[in-house]
């Protein structure tokens, strides 16, 4: 998975960079020009006030005809004096532009050691020249977008196009006749050590919880592994309110916050209670917990899942300990206020003005969202699109696809496949079938550009002038992807670009904290759009908005096993003909229905043991 973070000077392809500046103070909305722009628009301001001058002193030149060589003589020091200065001035201007230039395009850090292999970012810090790899549609997309700019948008853009999601309600807090509750004698204490990033860490929590319900144990709060990819020593209480998290499942489980000190000295793998996903298989079963697990609880009166994550199914599971999985994603696991607060001055200044609240707000921002006492009904907030792109360069190696690079693009991919994935390579070496890419993209096993997912938004009907907030991490291979992106959707923002430095410094190299801040701003967005239904993020947002946004939070999934299929025609298909495919496409992804057996519930809430069905 890519990491969600990523520090301001990482934000790529965005016609951001930090030399930029503004010229209005309004982020989203003011026209941004680079330093030198400015400067020569001053420059020209100047060489027009003295060509105005100029004219001036000539509409008088026949009263000084027979005076001229006095003139000369009375005022040549001067002239030679103001001359002096201006040429003084363009040299300065001259040198500064070229020590601009100089230090603009001088190759950075990352770039000069892409070939040390040390991490991600050496990979997406090259300038290179822009990658297109469909001109055609791209050109079409351009003109569709113009011819449609002073039309009316289409406003089911913006809202869920089946209205059977409006019979579910959230439920999954409440409190059951049925449900037995937590057993007085616990079997011993379950700990946990959750890898991964934010969203890989709250499906561990919640599959933690309903361990510890299903094997009648007490849990002492997961502690999250520190990983050389993400870089973020936060714990627990770092992100989520420990005593919020206790409180609402203190009727369903025992939770501690610690072992109790006469277990705390234990050898836990010396004696056997250490859990691996060695132990474990990927989605194992409640049957398997209670044979593998529970005995080693019983007899050592503690267990340790090391690693932990996704390590328990969705089905078959008791009805109860499906609930209680609900319960603790969607209830119990609140952000800090720290979060909290920076991610309503984010959502505020995304919308520009303070819109009326939703259910996802309070449940995401709380108390701070109820501070915006000064929303003004007449003036209608803007509306986003928050698009989880996922073009990390671990996802782009890892997948094996061609993505109109060239040879250059191959070798550096293969590279970093050589050292990161050299089992990988190892394993397909053996194989008797050969990888082609070609097949790959069929197969829709291939990472969407920048590129595909702005044809998908256009095809869509959305605006050039529609403002997108971007989440996910570095963008792989940086402006030459993102500029078929921002030619067609230039209104591209970022936390980065909202935040100030200030605001942003409590989060600095703490990736879980900021990846927090991207999923408020995705889950509270008026569409979220993705390009890889797979991931955590996009599951885990998917399902928030599902749960409490009603029919007011519509998603977009593209499948890209048939979008390859329309993009394979790019050099023949008409744009009213992607148009519609890519619609239809979009459009049977967005059909309502309960969670199939064995679907995610985070990403799938509505079924019976999370939402109910109000009562008409």
């Amino acid at each position: 998975m890519g990491k969600q973070g990523s520090s301001k000077d990482a934000v790529f392809g965005l016609g951001m960079k930090v030399h930029n500046v503004r010229c209005c103070n309004d982020p989203p909305s003011c026209r941004r020009m680079t330093s030198v722009d400015c400067r020569w628009n001053s420059k020209s301001l100047l060489f027009h006030g003295l060509k105005s001058d100029a004219s001036k002193y000539s509409s008088y030149k026949g009263l000084y005809v027979g005076k001229k060589h006095l003139w000369l003589q009375k005022h040549i020091k001067t002239m030679v004096v103001m001359f002096g200065l201006l040429s003084c001035l363009l040299l300065l201007d001259s040198l500064m532009v070229s020590s601009y230039d100089f230090v603009k395009f001088q190759p950075s850090a990352a770039s000069n050691n892409s070939n040390d292999f040390q991490g991600r970012d050496s990979f997406i810090i090259k300038k290179q020249s822009q990658i297109q790899m469909y001109d055609r549609l791209l050109n079409m997309a351009s003109s569709a977008l113009a011819e449609n700019e002073f039309k009316q948008e289409s406003s089911n853009l913006w809202v869920e196009p089946y209205r059977l999601a409006s019979p579910w309600e959230p439920c999954s807090e409440r409190k059951l006749h049925t449900h037995p509750g937590k057993s007085k004698e616990s079997n011993g204490y379950i700990l946990v050590s959750a890898n991964g990033g934010l969203n890989q860490q709250r499906v561990a929590i919640c599959n933690a919880v309903a361990v510890a319900s299903l094997l009648n144990a007490t849990l002492v709060i997961p502690k999250f592994l520190y990983s050389n990819v993400w870089n973020d020593p936060s714990q627990f209480g770092d992100i989520y309110q420990e005593e919020h998290f206790m409180n609402l499942l203190k009727d369903d489980i025992n939770i501690e916050k610690e072992l109790p000190s006469h277990m705390k000295s234990l050898d836990i793998e010396a004696i056997g209670s250490q859990i691996t996903d060695a132990d474990l298989a990927k989605e194992a079963t409640a049957a398997d917990y209670i044979k593998i697990v529970l005995p080693i609880l019983l007899r050592n009166g503690i267990v340790h899942f090391l690693g932990y994550g996704n390590r328990l199914g969705f089905d078959p599971l008791p009805s109860d300990i499906q609930r209680l999985r609900c319960k603790c994603n969607f209830h119990a696991l609140k952000f800090v206020p720290k979060i909290q607060e920076v991610g309503s001055l984010l959502i505020k200044r995304i919308r520009k003005y303070n819109a009326p609240r939703s259910m996802l707000d309070t449940q995401l921002l709380g108390k701070f969202i109820e501070n915006n006492k000064d929303h003004d009904a007449s003036r209608s907030s803007t509306k986003y699109l928050a698009l989880h792109l996922r073009f990390e360069v671990d996802m782009v190696a890892y997948s094996f696809c061609d993505f109109g690079g060239g040879e250059n693009e191959r070798k550096e991919l293969q590279a970093y496949r050589e050292s990161h994935f050299p089992l990988l390579l190892e394993r397909l070496r053996n194989s008797s079938s050969p990888i082609s890419p070609l097949n790959l993209r069929k197969l829709g096993r291939c990472p969407l550009t920048p590129e595909e997912a702005a044809l998908v938004l256009a095809a869509l009907g959305f605006k050039s002038g529609t403002y997108i907030y971007l989440a996910g991490s570095h963008i792989y291979g940086g402006d030459s992807r993102m500029h078929p992106f921002t030619r067609l959707y230039p209104n591209v923002i970022t936390k980065e670009d909202l935040l100030t430095s200030s605001e942003l410094a409590p989060f600095k190299n703490f990736s879980s904290q900021l990846a927090a801040l991207d999923f408020i701003a995705c889950a509270t967005a008026d569409v979220f759009a993705m390009t890889d239904s797979g991931s955590q993020l996009s599951s885990m947002v998917s399902g928030f908005r599902t749960y409490y946004g009603g029919n007011h939070a519509p998603t977009l999934r593209p499948n890209k096993k048939r979008l390859a299929a329309i993009l394979l025609e790019n050099g023949t298909i008409g744009w009213n003909s992607f148009e519609d495919r890519v619609k239809k496409m979009i459009q049977e992804g967005q059909k309502v229905g309960m969670r199939n057996y064995g679907k995610s519930i985070y990403r799938q809430p509505r079924c019976p043991e999370c939402m109910c069905i109000k009562q008409q």
